[in-house]
């Protein structure tokens, strides 16, 4: 296509053709069915069966339905010509009504969303899409918590240098780092849980809430109730609100959207964890035969799926302050302000946490650790590794607790200070010729010779415990393999 210049030098382009610009998320990391689930498609067949399902209840309960018109939509549920409503949609400018006038041109008749208003529609469909949504994400919950366990337990007794403020601190097991993650992903857990279970429909409520219009079409209170009833059983909800405005109330997003969030915490610290790991040639999260970590440096073998783990949280957070804009912001018994904001964050959150899954299992599936090196490690840093046990033998043996912190620390930090630059490590000898420390030198040197990890065994027994409780009741969830990533 030719370019002109426009008088401040930048292109002049003429009419034409929007480009196809995929949605990162769902092309590039989200799988098959989380995507289905928010495409166009999937979502005006869902509309198709609500209104179906609601004539079918409508005449039931005493509207003059033909059963052949109802026969005649059915049949148009499928045939989506997402163009031919787009088209329509550039008439009306309102999306519901464009849906509506294509079902009522494939069926021959005018009887489709008699009695509602747009958020009976949309509302209850969106309310199925993420209420859908978080069961795909519950069992992909399930299968990063198996790993975690497995993992656990493969490391249980595998000695590593704990680190607190990413500084040498105490003996722990590489076990116990696994299922700290896995702990902390079991209270997740439990609150998604909770979430699928009291998850309520906005149900059938009409143009302001009151249920006004749907009680004048079917002459009574108890029908609208009847049908209200029938509709939430058909979409397979247990509870329906009983008093909303317009719209269901949008911190019911922030809900979904902050769990979430609450469930990508223990696989950002894995991620994390992993990444540092592997800056100190303890393990790395695979590196397959062929693969490419720098253009420019051969040698390199990055955390690059960490990494991925870490921006997929950063997204995830945006998307959730998005929907937290919405909370306590409606307008009487509603408006659509809210529209735009939950087009993008609700389908990009469930999008990208289905990435982010993907790619912590990818990690946990083929990631390797390296024992020698862990090894190195530990016997570098193990005589200050044993200063808390010091401190207890200390307060054993009648010093107090901190006379004994104050002499430990003062031998400590300069035996820190020495092999900083370069010297010989002088903690065990400084110690043991202190005479105002109570402990022999026999006494020291077993002290800091020997790897104490605590009760980190056993806290990893009780964990995976509480994991395979899970995954023996969704045995196929657990045994998920993640897609090949990109």
């Amino acid at each position: 296509m030719d370019k002109q210049q426009s008088s401040n030098g930048g292109p002049v382009l003429g009419p034409i053709a929007k480009a196809s610009y995929p949605d990162v998320l769902a092309k590039r990391y989200a799988t098959a069915p989380i995507v289905n689930i928010w495409s166009p498609y999937e979502k005006n067949v869902l509309q198709r069966k609500l209104w179906v399902a609601t004539m079918k209840a409508q005449r039931d309960l005493g509207v003059n339905i033909p059963l052949e018109a109802i026969q005649a939509y059915e049949r148009q549920v499928l045939n989506v010509d997402l163009d031919s409503i787009k088209r329509r949609e550039l008439v009306t400018l309102q999306d519901v009504k464009a849906a509506i006038e294509e079902f009522n041109a494939l069926a021959g008749y005018e009887l489709c969303h008699v009695g509602f208003t747009s958020r009976d529609l949309t509302d209850n469909v969106e309310q199925c899409q993420i209420r859908d949504s978080l069961l795909y994400i519950r069992g992909r919950t399930v299968a990063v918590l198996d790993r975690f366990a497995r993992n656990g337990a493969k490391y249980s007794m595998l000695d590593i240098c704990g680190r607190s403020h990413n500084v040498p601190a105490q003996v722990i097991t590489l076990g116990k780092r696994f299922t700290n993650f896995a702990e902390e992903m079991l209270i997740a857990w439990d609150r998604l849980n909770h979430l699928i279970e009291s998850y309520p429909l906005r149900g059938i409520k009409g143009p302001m809430g009151t249920q006004q219009d749907m009680v004048a079409l079917l002459g009574s209170p108890e029908k609208a109730f009847e049908l209200e009833q029938r509709i939430s059983e058909y979409l397979g909800f247990k509870k329906v609100l009983d008093s909303v405005g317009q719209v269901y109330p949008r911190s019911l997003d922030f809900e979904v959207l902050s769990t979430l969030v609450q469930l990508t915490g223990a696989c950002g610290n894995f991620a994390k964890m992993v990444r540092l790991m592997a800056g100190m040639e303890l393990a790395h999260e695979g590196f397959k035969e062929g693969q490419t970590a720098s253009s420019a440096m051969p040698h390199k073998m990055n955390s690059r799926t960490c990494e991925r783990v870490n921006g997929f949280i950063i997204a995830i957070g945006g998307f959730e302050s998005m929907v937290k804009g919405l909370v306590g912001d409606q307008w009487f018994e509603g408006d659509v302000s809210c529209s735009l904001v939950r087009r993008i964050a609700l389908p990009g959150a469930f999008f990208a946490i289905d990435g982010m899954f993907e790619s912590v299992l990818t990690v946990l599936d083929e990631m390797e650790v390296f024992p020698e090196m862990v090894r190195v490690e530990l016997n570098c840093y193990m005589p200050f590794l044993s200063s808390t046990r010091l401190l207890m033998e200390a307060i054993k043996a009648g010093v107090g607790r901190e006379q004994a912190h104050a002499i430990i620390k003062k031998h400590g930090t300069a035996a820190v200070k020495a092999m900083r630059l370069g010297m010989k490590g002088t903690f065990l000898s400084k110690l043991a010729t202190d005479k105002t420390f109570p402990l022999s030198a026999d006494r020291i040197t077993e002290i800091m010779s020997t790897s104490d990890h605590g009760l980190s065994p056993q806290q990893v027994e009780k964990v995976c415990g509480r994991v395979h409780e899970i995954t023996s009741k969704y045995p196929e969830a657990a045994c998920y393999k993640p897609c090949p990533i990109l």
